[in-house]
């Protein structure tokens, strides 16, 4: 049984068009997995399959062993999941939504005023975190879904275009953090256009391309998949993406 993520021969149609087609993965603990494709490839609608928000077509999937249709509430108990636009209730301020986001998921009250103020310091938003949402700028909002989705201490991540309207510091922050939570044995995957993250983060790295995967391993690994033996990943994201059917 996998404690982290499985995807077997995942498909997802919206009306003629295939989105996902028989995608099929695992992410084990203490991974950070890099999904790259270009828009409209499939990476969303993988990532909310995953997270039980939309349901595929055909195929199955589970978190931390969980069938996230027979056991969508064990599976999202232990799931942390970042969308590509982070949402918050404008009318909470971004304190008021960590709360909230605990009583969601159960978390004891022992220790979590604790948790909270930590998380509050890690992403420097003290200045602004009692604020109403309404008020923030895309970066303050990523910075407190990220502390949201921390709070009680998922094993398995999905994240969807983390670094966007991150400055350079918080980005740092934020790919130390995958590290960490990594080390902690924690399964991540992470849906991004920007290939620096997938590059210098990710323990392997999957391309998709029209709804398929059409390259699958280490950086060291798809160099060798490459006809053209290119080196850096973009080159070999372009090779891919553009011959998806190589």
């Amino acid at each position: 049984m996998n404690q982290g993520i499985e995807l077997k021969n995942l498909s997802k149609s919206y009306g003629a068009k295939l989105a996902v087609n028989g995608i099929s993965l695992s992410i084990g603990p203490g991974e950070i997995f890099g999904l790259l494709g270009p828009n409209g490839a499939g990476k969303t609608t993988t990532l909310k399959m995953l997270a039980g928000i939309l349901r595929p077509d055909s195929g199955a999937r589970s978190i931390c062993g969980f069938d996230v249709e027979q056991e969508p509430l064990k599976a999202k108990q232990c799931l942390g999941f970042i969308p590509d636009d982070p949402f918050i209730y404008e009318k909470l301020s971004g304190r008021e939504f960590l709360h909230l986001v605990a009583r969601l998921y159960g978390c004891s009250n022992q220790g979590l005023e604790q948790r909270v103020e930590e998380l509050i310091d890690r992403f420097e938003a003290r200045e602004w975190i009692d604020r109403r949402a309404e008020s923030y700028s895309h970066g303050m909002r990523q910075k407190t879904v990220l502390a949201a989705t921390l709070l009680h201490q998922p094993k398995v991540y999905l994240i969807d275009e983390p670094l966007v309207g991150l400055d350079p510091a918080s980005i740092i922050l934020v790919k130390r953090i995958f590290q960490e939570e990594a080390q902690k044995g924690c399964a991540l995957l992470v849906s991004t256009h920007t290939l620096s993250l997938a590059e210098s983060t990710c323990h392997r790295i999957g391309i998709i391309a029209s709804g398929k995967l059409a390259a699958l391993g280490t950086l060291e690994e798809l160099r060798e998949l490459s006809q053209h033996r290119h080196q850096d990943l973009e080159s070999l994201y372009l090779e891919f993406t553009r011959n998806p059917g190589n």
